[in-house]
């Protein structure tokens, strides 16, 4: 759901200028400018960009196509999918819960949930509602994410409650910044048990409805299309179309789907701290919870960058929180295949900048080269040309992750002629949380099929010793990897470790916490 690349660290925690143009403020037509470079250096096939200022939409507009296939073009009432900018709204559901006091910020999950177990009974008789949306559980980057990465698989919110008892913790309760998404599912199914109601009525009818935000739905990607972006991929170096991505029942971590126009409303909600109406006297929720969702909960570390003077970072409830010249930035991403997004809110300037893209690769180039420059001039600072670092850093990063795939395949193909044992390999794996995984024989090649993830399956090819790399059938995202076999006395595999190939692997593909172990 968020990018594991040094690019995305680059852009969250490093700013390193190009005097082509000074402003103090960004006209309309400069962001028309800017948008038009930022897709053609990028590749993007489409993108939307709105930015709200005391209390008004100043831009709001489309560009590029919805799809490279009709060409339909893009505007400002186009839907996107938000991803991970949906984790907001689950905290405030949350909040509009505890204000009515169905809740608690720091009710334990178990009093919602009492079948929510942890990898240790303190933690789990510990973590409390705050918990799950804070990114502090102890567990690895992304642990978990299998179960919907990618989509198509069987899993269930049943399932997801009951799987963090099988992972090994990366670092003590509450000390430490590890994005996750499965702990925001868990959030939804408290706001459903809390109101009696799904999470996604629950917030259609008490966020998306009274703010008006007309053409938002969440859960319901494959329902009422009109209007909206086909996901796209330039992995293989050209703009193609991808599926849409079902996020099924991940729906509180990502799975809103919204456009300039009405994520404007929502910017305007956050920068006037809950109020809204055309008076702003109607209160979504309170100032103190307002303040409490904006309130560093984990600690992350502070970049003292000379650009923007920065002095603190870190993680409130479902939003980042940081400084850039001496003014509070509150802003979050959103991935999903095909599918960017990004949100910056300046409350100190009265700004929000809201900018949705539609392919995959580019897209986070074009969101975050463009939303530095619009808040770059509002901060009074130079242009910074950031399109083109951008560019190059997204370029060094790939080119260093291609070498490492590229010297993976040489190596397959420098020891195809090598003899395996097939029959050595050829069984049923199976892991507590992920569930059973085929090794089979296809075409006298070994193939692996996860049983619960039907689009995780491809043939294996030797690496190195017991070492195999896979590649998956399901290529919308960069994410095959390396099964690594263990052997007993007689050269019977009996267990399965496995990890990406590239580097630059989205990390929702964490197939380095599965323990699979021969059942069959």
């Amino acid at each position: 759901m968020k990018k594991k690349t040094p690019l995305l660290l680059c852009l969250f925690l490093i700013c390193i200028v190009n005097p082509s143009i000074t402003f103090a403020q960004i006209s309309s037509g400069q962001i028309d400018s800017l948008v038009a470079a930022a897709l053609l250096k990028f590749k993007v096939a489409g993108a939307a960009v709105a930015v709200v200022k005391d209390g008004k939409i100043f831009h709001a507009k489309g560009y590029g196509v919805t799809d490279v296939n009709t060409k339909i073009a893009v505007n400002d009432d186009t839907n996107f999918q938000i991803a991970s900018n949906t984790k907001a709204f689950t905290s405030t559901a949350l909040a509009i819960l505890e204000e009515e006091g169905k809740i608690k910020w720091t009710d334990k999950v178990i009093t919602h949930i009492p079948e929510f177990k942890m990898y240790d009974d303190y933690v789990t008789e510990h973590f409390n509602i705050q918990d799950l949306l804070t990114h502090r559980s102890g567990l690895g980057l992304g642990a978990g994410d299998l179960m919907f990465f990618p989509d198509g698989s069987d899993f269930t919110i049943k399932d997801v409650i009951g799987c963090f008892q099988y992972f090994k913790p990366v670092s003590a309760f509450r000390t430490q910044f590890d994005y996750d998404n499965l702990l925001y599912m868990v959030a939804g199914e408290v706001i459903a048990r809390a109101s009696g109601m799904s999470y996604e009525l629950f917030v259609q009818k008490r966020i998306i409805e009274p703010l008006q935000m007309n053409n938002t739905v969440v859960g319901e990607v494959f329902k009422n299309q009109n209007n909206w972006a086909t996901p796209h991929s330039c992995e293989s170096g050209s703009i193609k179309t991808i599926a849409k991505y079902d996020i099924g029942m991940a729906d509180a971590a990502g799975g809103m789907v919204s456009n300039v126009v009405d994520m404007s409303k929502w910017m305007m909600l956050r920068l006037n701290k809950g109020m809204y109406g055309t008076d702003l006297k109607t209160p979504l929720f309170s100032l103190k919870n307002h303040q409490e969702m904006w309130r560093i909960h984990t600690v992350l570390e502070t970049n003292l960058n000379p650009r923007y003077n920065s002095h603190f970072n870190g993680y409130g409830l479902g939003w980042f929180l940081s400084d850039a010249n001496g003014k509070l930035k509150v802003s979050h991403t959103g991935a999903l295949p095909g599918m960017l997004s990004k949100v910056t809110l300046y409350p100190d300037l009265n700004l929000g900048i809201v900018i949705l893209t539609n392919t995959e690769n580019g897209g986070e180039g074009l969101f975050s080269a463009v939303s530095n420059t619009i808040a770059d001039s509002y901060l009074g600072l130079d242009d910074h040309a950031w399109i083109d670092k951008i560019s190059a850093w997204r370029n060094e990063d790939k080119n260093e992750g291609d070498s490492v795939t590229k010297k993976t395949w040489e190596q397959v193909e420098l020891v195809k002629n090598s003899k395996v044992k097939n029959e050595n390999f050829i069984g049923i794996y199976a892991d507590k949380w992920f569930g059973k995984v085929a090794v089979i024989e296809k075409n006298k090649q070994l193939w692996i099929k996860c049983i619960r993830s039907p689009k995780l399956n491809g043939p294996m090819a030797l690496y190195n010793d017991n070492t195999f790399a896979i590649k998956w059938e399901y290529q919308a995202m960069n994410c095959d990897a390396f099964a690594q076999f263990s052997l007993d006395e007689k050269g019977k595999a009996q267990t399965i470790q496995m990890k990406g190939i590239s580097p630059n692997i989205d990390f929702s593909f964490d197939f380095q916490d599965l323990d699979l172990k021969r059942v069959e």
